[in-house]
């Protein structure tokens, strides 16, 4: 078993080339201080600004935080594992599917995990399903791209903005209820984090209202929900997590509707680690602090089997 010691050398990976890039670096700055303060001396960011980033020779274990495109869809991940260096978060295989919304779905129906009924189609085609909806491009992170469909009216233009990330859509039947998360740490889920946006719903606006400009959102931790519904939600999530192959962490987005039934949406398998980030608040509601909690990803990750 290799141990991690304060003089393990570290490369901390940060930026890459997608939309979350500016969140990249700024979840990447806060884990280089965080661990620091838990006693790692030989902690060296490294600003990616292309795929197969040369890695600082002697690397014992890449700290991966470039959320979405090339960090958290496989691409990374394949290169590392090439290199046969040790790196943070699930492995190549499971970012790929993780990343793509449409074989994550594919993956949550065959292992009956519950999860908003959905169709793929093309930008030049008519959803079967009746407003409201919702479109999403398939791969991208952090809400990007996502388009909630109130009326038949807006259709239309939902579909355009949607198509500027490609010309596959995916679209999911409109669930009403809680948004909720669930942090799971080594296959144990965290609390339950309630996400109550201010405004319209939990988009990159909302999530980095200081960057970005929105309202802001207010978190609940652990959610308002009964202990039978949060077991539920804590449940359904780590089937997820289970059934897409996920490794060392990762965080599912939830809704609970008003008759306490969980849709599962997706796992993010790089999730933000920003003062504002929703895994952070999750583990600090069970007694873990930050700096603790990204030791134990180092920790964890680099004893796993690639």
């Amino acid at each position: 078993m290799k141990q991690l010691t304060n003089d393990t050398k570290i490369a901390l990976l940060m930026g890459g080339p997608g939309s979350e890039r500016e969140v990249s670096l700024v979840s990447g700055k806060a884990v280089q201080q965080a661990l620091q303060q838990a006693g790692f001396t030989q902690v060296t960011p490294v600003v990616v600004d292309e795929e197969n980033p040369p890695i600082p020779p002697g690397t014992q274990l890449c700290y991966n935080m470039i959320h979405g495109t090339y960090g958290e869809d496989g691409g990374l991940q394949t290169y590392l594992e090439q290199l046969g260096i040790p790196y943070t978060g699930a492995g190549s295989a499971a970012s790929r599917l993780c990343f793509d919304k449409i074989l994550t779905k594919q993956v949550l129906v065959k292992a009956g995990v519950r999860t908003p009924r959905s169709e793929v189609i093309r930008a030049e085609e008519k959803p079967s399903f009746s407003t409201p909806l919702v479109i999403k491009p398939p791969c991208q992170g952090s809400s990007v791209g996502v388009e909630i469909v109130h009326e038949p009216g807006q259709l239309d233009a939902a579909r355009a903005a949607v198509a500027q990330y490609g010309n596959e859509l995916l679209v999911e039947e409109f669930i009403r209820g809680k948004e909720l998360t669930v942090a799971i740490l080594d296959g144990e889920p965290l609390p339950v984090v309630h996400i109550c946006p201010r405004s319209g719903f939990y988009d990159m606006q909302n999530k980095y209202p200081s960057m970005y400009g929105g309202a802001g959102t207010d978190y609940i931790c652990p959610a308002d929900i009964s202990r039978e519904a949060t077991h539920a939600v804590q449940q359904e999530a780590l089937r997820a997590y289970k059934a897409l192959g996920v490794q060392v962490y990762g965080r599912a987005d939830v809704l609970l509707t008003d008759t306490g039934l969980p849709y599962v949406l997706e796992i993010n398998t790089i999730p933000g680690m920003t003062g504002s980030s929703l895994f952070p608040k999750a583990a600090a509601a069970a007694g873990i602090s930050y700096s603790d909690l990204c030791r134990r990803i180092a920790e964890i990750s680099l004893n796993y089997p690639r």
